[in-house]
């Protein structure tokens, strides 16, 4: 009986100590500033990495004078006109071809003409911004920032991973 009265005596200590009121968890602290300046800091690291290589490309092109533009990317004629440039809607037909800043051919879409509505269709950032500054009829050199084409992942072929690349562009025609 008494080892009765003793395992009662347990359950009821047991069960008005657990009726407490639960105390809400707090969060762990996590810093995740840490993540998004860590990030921050290799990203700068590397815009300034990839900006020493274009500045180099560009000292090794020395015959053209290139000009920086308001995306990032730095660009010069091989053939200018005082035609009119397209605008966000314009039908513009161009053709291209990829290297990489020591000039060794990646990709040659010369043969192919790619048709392309200005702002209103998908296609790398670069080529987007780059046929803005071109008229009909022009052919420009453009040196582009790993992030205005392929970026982190390359394309999976011939462009690596954070490649700064350099694109001939022919923009054939404008239709308004």
């Amino acid at each position: 009986m008494r080892f009765n009265n003793l395992i009662l005596k347990i359950f009821f200590i047991t069960f008005f100590c657990a009726c407490n009121n639960q105390e809400a968890r707090k969060p762990v602290n996590s810093n995740k500033n840490y993540f998004l300046k860590q990030s921050a800091k290799k990203n700068k690291k590397l815009f300034s990495y990839e900006q020493k290589l274009i500045q180099k490309a560009i000292k090794n092109d020395s015959s053209f004078i290139y000009k920086k533009s308001k995306s990032g990317f730095w660009y010069t004629y091989l053939n200018e006109t005082n035609n009119l440039k397209p605008k966000t809607g314009d039908k513009v037909k161009f053709n291209y071809f990829i290297q990489d800043l020591e000039k060794n051919i990646l990709y040659k879409e010369k043969l192919d003409t790619i048709t392309y509505f200005i702002d209103k269709e998908e296609i790398l950032p670069g080529i987007r911004e780059a046929v803005k500054v071109l008229s009909e009829g022009e052919i420009a050199v453009f040196l582009f920032p790993s992030y205005l084409c392929y970026g982190y992942q390359g394309d999976g072929e011939k462009v690596g991973v954070n490649q700064p690349l350099r694109f001939t562009i022919n923009l054939l025609s404008i239709n308004k």
